[in-house]
């Protein structure tokens, strides 16, 4: 059960094992039993400063006002944030308007292209895929596209691509912004057409990190072929409706006018509206349409995938699948960016990108841009919080502007991570080393006291000297006058 399958994939092993509903009914006990052991040493994490939605609520004010100069130094017509703390909206604000013509104002229901905000949700669709038993993601992608089977690979000793090298950018076709976001609306047979012409690789499969939205219009269409029905109709069934985004749409024609935010280029010191690109099959890789209302549901269920812990399930996917999409999975790059306060490291997930900085704060953000539209989302899984925003001005670039002001939010409000729960075994096993020290017995013959140490804890150094070594210590710190609380590393590694 706890071996590496036969792609190297632990998580997938154990994936499959968890479908098999049989094999769990008649193994409750075992399951029991299980669960019973985990509770004994493990505890979720949680948030210990009682004060902290307080000191977020303080600095919304700067919030506001950095997004107000983010509006208005870069030119947007409308520009629109939601802060989430906790799976709820906790502060919205919007500047200008979706329609500069008719002058109609932004709200929380207003609706924005979210162009490749979308590759979560075709990665997400993949991964319930894979979770219902019906692909591997080490899967040739020749068995469900076989129009690639022209592909030039480049070098003879490049392996297949595999549903795993589309999912974490690792496939090696080039970069193919903006080309493929002016193919939104391309139909399926055009699409294989185009696969069928052989796609030109910039590099080996499984070699080098590129980003390119031909790899998510890929699995789109391999989503196609699984479900046996339209890509968008799939994500609707199995991920919109499950979570109640229901202002979610994917072809805006069917849209009411005066929610549909209209999207705009900047140049010559004058706007001029974009043509909006209908739905088609490059949708998979940024055709959907939102609300902050509703993309604060999808955020809202990715942020409560962690910690992990015993509650029920819901959504679509089990929180262990969500995090493993957020999984760093490919690396990127380490890199100072000026709106930063220190250096980044990056990695590709699934659909998503992983960041963590030398503090050691991981965030989980996508960025989305199209012709009349810009966008970004972004969370802190360990804080519990994560920001959105959506500009209708061309590739309008929000990622840079939701990082700086999470990182600003972060040392205004002076958040820290969940805190690691002590493990009842940990504080059983403190007092008795306290008192072992105290009394100065380390009778390790006495029943009590062997279960206290590891096997090797004599043999890495002896019993006699460890003793001795105690003694030096506390002649030189001379008498104890109280004993600290644990400060937990991992759930069952601490310091005092």
């Amino acid at each position: 059960m706890s071996g590496i399958n036969d792609d190297g994939n632990l998580s997938e092993q154990i994936t499959t094992m968890n479908l098999d509903k049989k094999f769990l009914s008649n193994d409750e006990n075992q399951k029991n039993i299980e669960t019973s052991n985990i509770n004994c040493f493990y505890e979720p994490a949680k948030f210990i400063d009682e004060q902290r939605l307080e000191k977020i609520k303080k600095a919304l004010p700067t919030i506001e006002k950095l997004f107000q100069a983010v509006f208005e130094t870069n030119n947007f017509p409308g520009l629109i944030y939601g802060l989430i703390v906790d799976g709820q909206l906790l502060n919205t604000h919007s500047f200008g308007y979706t329609d500069l013509e008719r002058k109609i104002p932004i709200t929380t229901k207003s609706l924005f292209r979210i162009a490749s905000m979308t590759k979560s949700f075709t990665a997400m669709a993949i991964i319930k895929l894979r979770d219902d038993g019906k692909l591997r993601l080490d899967d040739s992608v020749y068995q469900y596209v076989p129009e690639l089977k022209t592909t030039n690979l480049l070098t003879t000793d490049a392996p297949i691509i595999t549903i795993r090298h589309l999912l974490t950018q690792h496939v090696g076709m080039p970069e193919d912004d903006p080309w493929a976001d002016r193919l939104l609306a391309l139909p399926d047979n055009e699409f294989l057409a185009i696969l069928k012409n052989e796609i030109s690789m910039s590099n080996p499969p499984g070699t080098i990190w590129e980003y390119t939205n031909l790899s998510y219009t890929i699995l789109g269409r391999i989503i196609t072929v699984i479900s046996q029905m339209s890509y968008q109709e799939y994500i609707k069934q199995e991920i919109l409706d499950p979570l109640d985004m229901k202002n979610t749409f994917w072809e805006y024609s069917k849209i009411p006018s005066e929610l549909l935010a209209h999207g705009y280029r900047w140049e010559c010191e004058r706007y001029s509206e974009e043509n909006l690109l209908h739905d088609g099959t490059f949708g998979a890789m940024g055709g959907l349409i939102s609300s902050i209302e509703d993309f604060t549901k999808y955020i809202s269920y990715h942020l409560q995938a962690w910690p992990p812990r015993n509650d029920p399930e819901y959504g679509p996917l089990k929180r262990s699948s969500l995090r493993e999409m957020h999984h760093p999975w490919n690396f990127i790059e380490l890199n100072t960016y000026t709106h930063r306060s220190c250096s980044v490291v990056y990695a590709y997930c699934y659909g998503l990108i992983w960041s963590k900085n030398h503090d050691g704060i991981v965030s989980i953000n996508h960025t989305g841009g199209l012709p009349g539209f810009g966008s970004n989302w972004i969370i802190l899984p360990e804080h519990g919080i994560g920001l959105v925003s959506f500009a209708n001005r061309t590739y309008a670039d929000l990622g840079y502007a939701n990082e700086f002001i999470m990182d600003k939010i972060v040392t205004l409000a002076g958040l820290k991570s969940r805190q690691m729960s002590v493990s009842k075994i940990l504080t059983e096993r403190k007092q008795q080393i306290i008192k072992l020290i105290f009394e100065n017995n380390w009778d390790i013959n006495d029943s009590e006291k062997s279960k206290i140490f590891s096997e090797n804890f004599f043999l890495d150094q002896t019993l006699e000297l460890r003793k001795k070594v105690s003694q030096e210590l506390f002649n030189q710190v001379g008498k104890i006058l109280n004993i600290g609380e644990f400060i937990p590393k991992k759930s069952i590694t601490w310091s005092i």
